[in-house]
């Protein structure tokens, strides 16, 4: 199958060199020093079980995905509309497009602006660009598919690509166990600059993740909806499954780059204020990584 990944950072380099190495032709589309890099020496990949060089395409242009059968959506959350409109021209009309992004907006964002069938998934992987064209995966990996009519057989793409998968039919609720899971960690990662095991060591961390995602669950509650499984229990495996990873919000702050956070705390400090549940603790999440991400631009 010819999939591409549209937003080729950690996570979509990640994917989609599992991919490529289980033999499936594989093109990325995300920014130039990565991307030639990639197709000048093939996707350099790092995890506990690999490390060597992943020949794949390669591209800044959305015009790669071009006859994909599959196309997963990476990019971060503020580029999903204009990601869509990039991709809509290329598009075959039954081209499947599955989002692997943060938040729980990105696919309503997708169907609003294609045709395709769109996939909502949560993810749960730890990885980092690491120079390059280098992707360096911590752990984890697992992806839970919304139940939709292709989700069963991209489910056996994944499985035959060595990736952990499920399907979900309340896919809503496993993206706000998602959301929680990042409401907790992203912040306070890139704030301290400490990755998830030796974070939650910290003196008096774990009474503000305590307010965090209590904050998060009262407005969930407000709005009827029930994050999947056991939430808390989600929160806690984070520093023994990821220990060494840093947040996705913490490396774009290194980076210089725009982060997520108005998708992830400010997303609930907003829905909170909305329906009249306060969120002071995620609401000054925000506000601080606002500021660090003021500095850093």
């Amino acid at each position: 199958m010819k999939i591409a990944v549209m937003g080729a950072g950690a996570v979509g380099c990640y994917y989609g060199g599992m991919f490529a190495r289980s033999g499936h032709e594989v093109c990325l589309i995300g920014r130039a020093r990565h991307m030639e890099a990639a197709a000048r020496r093939g996707l350099s990949m790092e995890t506990s079980t690999f490390d060597g060089r992943v020949p794949l395409s390669a591209t800044t242009g959305a015009d790669g995905v071009r006859g994909a059968e599959m196309v997963l959506c990476c990019v971060k959350s503020a580029d999903t509309a204009s990601a869509a409109a990039a991709m809509a021209p290329h598009l075959a009309a039954d081209t499947i497009i599955v989002s692997l992004q943060n938040g729980i907006d990105n696919p309503g964002v997708l169907r609003a602006r294609l045709p395709s069938e769109i996939i909502p998934a949560a993810v749960y992987v730890a990885a980092e660009m690491a120079g390059d064209g280098h992707v360096r995966h911590h752990g984890g990996g697992k992806v839970v598919l919304g139940d939709t009519p292709n989700s069963g057989r991209v489910a056996a793409l994944f499985s035959g690509a060595g990736i952990p998968v499920g399907i979900s039919s309340d896919i809503e609720g496993e993206l706000w166990t998602k959301l929680i899971v990042n409401c907790a960690y992203n912040a306070l990662s890139a704030i301290t600059g400490l990755p998830y095991a030796e974070l939650a060591r910290q003196p008096g961390v774990a009474g503000v993740l305590r307010n965090v995602v209590d904050e998060c669950l009262a407005v969930a509650g407000e709005a009827g909806i029930a994050p999947a499984g056991d939430v808390w229990q989600s929160v806690e495996r984070i520093p023994r499954t990821m220990p060494g990873q840093i947040s996705s919000t913490a490396q774009d702050l290194r980076r210089g780059r725009g982060t997520e956070i108005d998708y992830l705390n400010g997303c609930i400090a907003r829905r909170g204020e909305a329906s009249g549940v306060p969120t002071p603790a995620n609401h000054l999440l925000c506000t601080l990584v606002k500021i660090l991400e003021s500095r850093s631009s």
